[in-house]
């Protein structure tokens, strides 16, 4: 009996069920840690040089080829996935070994990837001559370096590896000048060109001339044309100077082969890198992967536009659902009468929090790009029809619809931040003989600013990570140009943009070499948490300094 009532006393007493959160919140908190590690493991793990090895490997039909490569995994499979008899496991086997070796030279082999069972790997070895060439095209490039020719037929041989070194600088130069003439000099002449068209369209629409212009539109573009003309030019020149370099490599099965310097990003030996050679390595090859561009369909290179699409959009939608959630908050708790459309309202509100995202995604296809940017084409873009402006998907239409999307959230935290002041700050207020709009203006919101921060903070979160509906209303596999330039406005609202989820997904899903793609996952999907923890962290130091402002004004 005693035991009985003892037992009763303690599960009455409510202690199991904070034994029982307690153990929920480390479960949780385990999970997520275990999970973020998985994803730096896999993500960080891909930019270290790994070693390149060179063997001889016996086919289950006896054939007997030389690879060279680098191993990437290993499994332990069952022997009865094998697709036959194989003469080279044991009869008496019942599970087999297997590696997944990157090959590289895809362009030479058909593929890059290969599982290799490690019964049939002979004469495994690490030769420190054997060089990794990181390509713009086709991938990695494992051969021996032969001799390099300078474009005047001479072949260097005793001093290739430098020679070559010195090539790929030079050639990585070239390609930085190419870039600011196409993508800046070049690029804001064809803004200026286009902006005389739409000028000349405008002025043939509504009954004008080119001459009334300042200097003639004619003479505009041929001023531009003369300019453009200057550096395609020097274009011309660079492109020679960066294809005029050669090299020569034997590959591992003694073909030989001849290709430009141009296309090398970086040659290594990562045989011979001791461990600060190869630190370097990889804190430049992380470096390039936040601050440059994609290639090789998104799987190669870096993903800066990702990042840079991700963080305007998240903020543009900051900026749009603050004050409508706010002032739809301020006039429900308010001004709105409490009565049954009140309630209604809220219950609509608290319901649009659990709507598929991909309905917003469809909404705002049909309302904001086809009917109000249709719209607004047709008012304000019209000489540049039937080429749509706004009425076709858009980083503003995007962020429109991740505002409409988690504008119920911040609703909800506003009212509640609103229900927390205390009635006699407002009737003290009103006592002194302020209006009710000062009152709400320099007492209510003020103290209800950390609550409007808590709101926005979980609208970043979910607007982030957000995919199904940025899929519908303006992102992109991959943007030619960023909706933030040199050219006037600068910021270009209309323009399609990239995003860390969709490239997840495209990387992951869509990519056609599923085995380069898999290790870029992992580091996008880390990045992609890394910016919504610094947003909210910066979100979160915001609230925190608002609450202990306004605490220390309500204790004076």
């Amino acid at each position: 009996m005693k035991q009985n009532r003892s037992f009763s006393a303690w599960w009455g007493s409510g202690e199991p069920w904070i034994w029982l959160y307690a153990g929920a919140v480390t479960l949780s908190i385990i999970m997520v840690a275990g999970l973020i590690t998985l994803i730096m493991v896999r993500g960080l793990g891909h930019f270290w040089p790994s070693d390149v090895a060179s063997f001889e490997y016996e086919d289950s039909d006896g054939s007997i080829t030389t690879l060279a490569g680098e191993f990437v995994d290993a499994e332990t499979i069952p022997r009865a996935r094998l697709p036959g008899a194989d003469p080279r496991v044991p009869a008496t086997a019942e599970v087999v070994r297997r590696h997944l070796i990157k090959l590289g030279n895809r362009d030479y082999t058909g593929f890059d990837y290969r599982w290799a069972l490690e019964a049939g790997i002979r004469q495994l070895s690490y030769p420190a001559d054997i060089m990794a060439v990181e390509r713009y095209e086709w991938g990695n490039l494992y051969a021996y370096l032969k001799a390099v020719d300078d474009g005047s037929g001479a072949l260097d041989t005793t001093s290739a590896w430098a020679t070559l070194q010195r090539h790929i600088t030079e050639g990585r130069a070239i390609r930085g000048q190419i870039r600011h003439i196409e993508k800046d000099l070049i690029g804001a002449i064809n803004h200026k060109m286009e902006r005389l068209r739409l000028r000349e369209k405008s002025l043939a629409l509504a009954g004008g001339a080119a001459a009334v212009e300042p200097a003639g539109i004619p003479a505009q573009r041929a001023a531009l044309q003369r300019e453009y003309d200057v550096h395609a030019q020097r274009l011309t020149t660079l492109y020679e100077q960066l294809n005029k370099a050669t090299f020569t490599a034997v590959l591992t099965d003694g073909r030989e082969i001849a290709a430009p310097v141009a296309k090398i990003v970086r040659a290594y030996r990562p045989n011979t890198m001791g461990v600060t050679d190869k630190l370097l390595f990889y804190f430049e090859k992380l470096w390039e992967f936040v601050a440059t561009d994609p290639r090789e369909a998104n799987t190669e290179g870096g993903i800066f536009p990702a990042i840079f699409g991700t963080v305007l959009m998240v903020m543009i939608m900051a900026v749009l659902v603050t004050p409508f959630g706010v002032i739809a908050a301020v006039y429900l708790r308010e001004y709105a009468r409490q009565g049954v459309v009140t309630r209604l309202i809220r219950i609509a509100v608290n319901n649009l929090a659990g709507v598929p995202s991909v309905v917003y995604g469809v909404f705002g296809l049909g309302f904001f790009i086809y009917f109000l940017g249709g719209a607004i084409d047709e008012l304000f873009f019209a000489a540049a029809l039937p080429t749509p402006t706004f009425g076709t998907p858009g980083i503003l239409w995007a962020s429109l619809t991740l505002a409409i999307l988690t504008v119920p959230v911040v609703i909800v935290s506003t009212e509640e931040g609103l229900s927390r002041v205390p009635r006699a700050l407002r009737e003290g207020s009103l006592a002194l003989g302020a209006t009710k709009a000062e009152t709400l203006w320099r007492t209510v919101l003020p103290m209800t600013a950390p609550a409007m921060m808590t709101g926005l903070i979980l609208a970043v979160a979910r607007a982030a990570g957000e995919v199904a509906p940025l899929m519908l209303v303006g992102v992109v596999k991959l943007a030619p140009s960023m909706p933030v330039d040199g050219n006037f406005p600068f910021l270009h609202l209309d323009r399609k943009f990239m995003h860390l989820g969709f490239h997840i997904y495209d990387v992951g899903f869509q990519s056609p070499n599923v085995e380069a793609a898999r290790p870029l996952v992992y580091a996008t999907a880390l990045l992609l948490i890394l910016i919504i923890i610094c947003l909210n962290l910066a979100a979160i130091k915001i609230r925190n300094t608002l609450r202990e402002k306004y605490r220390a004004a309500e204790q004076n």
